[in-house]
């Protein structure tokens, strides 16, 4: 995953394309979990398809984003959120939300 450490590349990645953002705190246990199941995806896949944002660094971001809770993955198009998932219930779970980040089926 690749870790987004400044506003100004929160901004660029926010306006992409596509885009999916793992929102997470470093003291959360199940954020940990989440993460590996994500990356579990990304080997699977054999690319960086998840870009990281620890949640206590950008509140405003967690504010104008109505970010509920960690772990969230959110995934956007073009600036607009277009699904924020809280519940991280299974790999193949996560694989079939991520499908298109990923081009298809892996």
């Amino acid at each position: 995953m690749k870790e987004i450490q400044t506003n100004e590349e929160l901004s660029e990645k926010i306006n992409k394309d596509e885009v999916c953002i793992f929102i997470h705190s470093p003291f959360c246990g199940t954020c940990h979990l989440a993460r590996k199941m994500l990356h579990t995806i990304e080997v699977m896949c054999g690319k960086e398809i998840v870009h990281e944002l620890s949640a206590p660094y950008f509140p405003q971001f967690m504010q104008t984003y109505k970010v509920t809770s960690v772990p969230c993955l959110m995934i956007a198009k073009q600036g607009k959120v277009v699904e924020m998932v809280y519940a991280f219930q299974s790999v193949p779970f996560l694989h079939g939300k991520l499908s298109d980040l990923i081009g298809g089926s892996t």
